[in-house]
């Protein structure tokens, strides 16, 4: 079963937790629900929050349905395809990020634009 809820706009996705990042993980975890606006890059969308972690097994170079928290912003990211940095076809952050959880399916993710509205609850 899903661990989160992610809502983006009227649609609704979910993820499972990875043990990439267990201490940004852990912090996430505590913060829920978390919500912002959500600002559009390429295939990315991203919120920022009061959440303060460093980084932790960072990368930038991430899999399609990344859910991860972005240290250099306080922010949440979703990842489904590329961005304005990606090499290919392959989602890749502007900086390193902390991988926390896995979207089971994108697809409502596609739609959003910059002020889509951002949710994520656990289940």
């Amino acid at each position: 079963m899903p661990d989160i809820l992610i809502q983006v706009g009227e649609h609704e996705c979910t993820a499972d937790w990875t043990d990439h990042c267990p201490e940004t993980r852990a912090a996430i975890e505590a913060a829920l629900p978390l919500a912002g606006d959500g600002q559009r890059w390429g295939d990315e969308l991203y919120f920022r929050t009061e959440v303060d972690v460093g980084t932790e097994n960072e990368r930038t170079e991430v899999p399609p349905g990344a859910v991860a928290y972005w240290p250099q912003g306080n922010a949440i990211c979703l990842f489904w395809g590329p961005t304005p940095v990606s090499r290919c076809a392959e989602p890749r952050a502007a900086s390193p990020v902390n991988l926390i959880a896995r979207i089971d399916d994108t697809t409502a993710l596609s739609g959003s634009e910059n002020g889509t509205r951002v949710r994520l609850t656990e289940l």
